[in-house]
């Protein structure tokens, strides 16, 4: 859970009007969506609408209420992060939250849909190469799921891993959804197999990267490691910048 979600909200997040709500239709069925004048403060699963109004006031210490329509703007925007749009800007309450748990999921807002990045990818692109464990205890507390696409971030032996919107079977879903061979991600992960080269540009990446996909098979080399790919000599993609998973 989030600094608003761990214990009384300090006053950052009960200050402020009521935030207003919605429900809308995704790749997992219908999710809650609240937001208000800052940005969208949570999305989430709950049984039905009492049941996400009171999880939504004990976590936050706020009233909220329903809300007739989305923002028009706000609507379009999610819809277009949601189809895999990172250019689309969503407005976020980032009230309560840390710097470091900031700098986590805007890291994951630049992973491609339809590819998937190691929590060591994160720890290593925001500077913090041994806080692998941190990483993922701050994508558990994305309070805004699908859009920040925490998802899309795996474990560091290359198993798709836990999901806090509703577990692994929901983060199979969405990520197959997006373009992901999730089994072929297993069976790699169950190898040890972690990076894909081409024997033609003698470069390797992440196994989702979009250059990785268009090796064919003739050409395509795996590696168990970083250091293994450039003992061979091959050199990192610039794309998906691979890094020591630790």
């Amino acid at each position: 859970m989030s600094s608003c979600e761990r214990r009384r909200p300090p006053p950052s997040c009960r200050t402020g009007l009521a935030d207003q709500y919605t429900v809308i239709e995704t790749a997992l069925g219908p999710v809650f969506v609240a937001w208000n004048g800052r940005g969208v403060s949570t999305i989430t699963e709950a049984a039905d609408k009492t049941a996400f109004e009171t999880r939504f006031r004990q976590a936050f210490g706020r009233p909220i209420r329903r809300a007739t329509s989305m923002p028009a703007a706000l609507g379009r925007a999610i819809a277009a992060r949601l189809a895999g749009d990172r250019r689309a800007r969503v407005p976020v309450d980032w009230r309560g939250r840390t710097s470091f748990e900031q700098a986590v999921w805007k890291k994951a807002l630049e992973i491609p849909a339809g590819e998937v990045r190691p929590y060591s990818w994160i720890a290593r692109e925001i500077g913090r190469p041994k806080a692998v464990r941190a990483v993922g205890t701050a994508l558990a507390r994305n309070p805004i799921p699908l859009v920040i696409p925490c998802h899309r971030v795996v474990r560091v032996d290359g198993h798709i891993g836990e999901y806090g919107l509703g577990g692994p079977k929901n983060k199979r879903t969405i990520l197959q959804a997006e373009g992901v061979d999730v089994d072929g991600l297993e069976r790699l992960a169950g190898s040890g197999l972690r990076y894909t080269g081409s024997d033609t540009t003698r470069i390797f990446c992440l196994p989702t990267c979009r250059n990785a996909r268009r090796v064919t098979a003739a050409h395509r080399v795996r590696f168990h490691s970083e250091r293994e790919a450039a003992t061979r000599g091959y050199r990192a993609c610039k794309v998906c910048r691979p890094a020591v998973a630790a």
